[in-house]
């Protein structure tokens, strides 16, 4: 390539990276994939204009995006397949078992939780979400959710208290009739009289 094309690759580089960045950053919680797909998106259009094979670009954004989001596809496909291969390889050499936590985040069922889940409003659960399945901060949950961080840790802990109050509730429910219940302070008591 030219050295003119270079130097225009480079301040595209210095003006789209930042703003791609921040748009992946909603969908991947890993810093070290979202370099390498923004690194790949980038490597994508070089390699592109250098074939002179890129369109008739009328918004460079929307292309980079594109390509990007297909990076970002492809890394979670990728990183699917890697690990389901792990398990095997695991299971062939006599590894230790998948744990039933991992059981379950995989087969989606997870019961009374799920449940309680469900109990949450809105804004408790998008934090829940943020916080705990897409493993974020709270800084990076704040942003992804544009709360500020105060906001997000009183939503967290309520959210943690209605989680308690409602499995709690679902032990009492699943309980035998003649077996001692919980109390929310851990305390046990005997079942009402009937």
């Amino acid at each position: 390539m030219r050295e003119r094309d270079r130097s225009a690759f480079e301040a595209l580089f210095r003006r789209y990276a930042p703003w791609l960045a921040a748009r992946l950053r909603y969908r991947c919680a890993d810093p070290g994939q979202l370099d390498d797909i923004v690194q790949e998106s980038f490597l994508a259009v070089w390699r592109r204009c250098a074939e002179g094979q890129q369109p008739e670009i009328q918004d460079f954004g929307g292309w980079l995006w594109r390509i990007a989001s297909r990076r970002l596809v492809d890394a979670a496909r990728t990183h699917g397949a890697q690990s389901r291969l792990q398990r095997a390889l695991s299971a062939l050499r006599g590894g230790t078992a998948p744990s039933a936590e991992q059981l379950a985040m995989e087969s989606g069922r997870f019961g009374a939780l799920d449940t309680a889940l469900g109990r949450l409003t809105p804004e408790l659960r998008d934090v829940v979400q943020a916080t705990v399945l897409d493993g974020l901060t709270t800084r990076q949950t704040a942003q992804r959710l544009r709360l500020p961080t105060g906001t997000v840790k009183t939503r967290a802990m309520r959210a943690r208290k209605r989680l308690r109050e409602e499995l709690a509730r679902a032990e009492y429910d699943e309980a035998p009739e003649d077996a001692p219940a919980h109390t929310g302070d851990g305390q046990r008591k005997e079942r009402e009289q009937r």
